[in-house]
């Protein structure tokens, strides 16, 4: 009779260590040093006013800036109004957002919200959270966003990148988007809450990766509580940009 092999125990799944909360004393001084490599910072979506900012936005769920700028740049030039986006139609905006994750929708909904800017807010964007909440394709993401770049709110739009750094820092620990929100609120101090966001979004971006963070040249690894920091950077490894290039800013103002 053969003998029954005896087979080895599979080794327990590590889990992933959960970061210690930062203490309060460490969120200025941790936030002063993002700043100091990126005083003004501005997200990367291209715009003009409120409305062609607030159709970047809603075009950029689940879409990355690039591809959203590749299309406004060439679906602005035909709508860059309510007025002119209505009379485009679902039609005319579908064809240059096909290239966009999930275009057909956003087209409805990018005519839909222009078609109810004019009838209700005299073809303005409302400054009101309820009112832009209520625009559709416009949740509560999107609005923090033109609240926060179009009217000066201090804010804070809770995407991916944010989501992770205010859980792997410490900064804001939070199951849902909208605890890390509240706490990120909460902790950040008033006169840095309105940069803040795009400081976090651009630094989630290009040095606090999803996959592998490049904590060997993050400004605030020391006020970071992420206890399994990435080593130094292989040799030939280029570093990524803080900011997008300037050539894919021309011609509008990005945000």
């Amino acid at each position: 009779m053969a003998k029954k092999s005896i087979e080895s125990p599979k080794p327990a799944t590590a889990r992933p260590k959960k970061p210690r909360p930062m203490p309060a004393a460490s969120v200025r001084p941790f936030l002063t040093a993002l700043a100091a490599g990126n005083p003004n910072p501005e997200t990367e979506l291209n715009y003009s006013d409120p409305f062609t900012l607030l159709v970047a936005v809603v075009l950029s769920a689940q879409a990355t800036d690039v591809s959203v700028n590749r299309a406004t740049a060439t679906l602005y030039q035909e709508a860059a109004t309510p007025a002119s986006m209505v009379a485009l139609g679902v039609e005319g905006v579908g064809r240059h957002i096909r290239s966009i994750g999930l275009w057909q929708g956003k087209a409805r909904n990018v005519v839909a919200l222009s078609q109810i800017l004019l009838d209700q807010y005299g073809g303005t964007v409302p400054h009101d959270r309820m009112a832009l909440e209520a625009l559709p394709g416009v949740g509560r993401k999107t609005a923090n966003v033109v609240l926060n770049v179009a009217f000066g709110e201090p804010t804070m739009a809770v995407d991916t990148h944010i989501f992770r750094i205010g859980n792997r820092t410490g900064l804001a620990p939070g199951a849902t988007p909208r605890t890390v929100e509240d706490g990120l609120l909460k902790r950040i101090p008033p006169d840095m809450l309105r940069d803040a966001h795009n400081w976090l979004i651009l630094h989630g971006r290009y040095i606090c990766k999803a996959r592998k963070p490049e904590c060997w040249r993050c400004p605030a690894t020391d006020w970071c509580r992420f206890q399994d920091k990435t080593p130094g950077a292989v040799e030939g490894q280029a570093d990524s940009p803080i900011t997008a290039p300037a050539a894919g800013r021309s011609g509008s103002q990005a945000v």
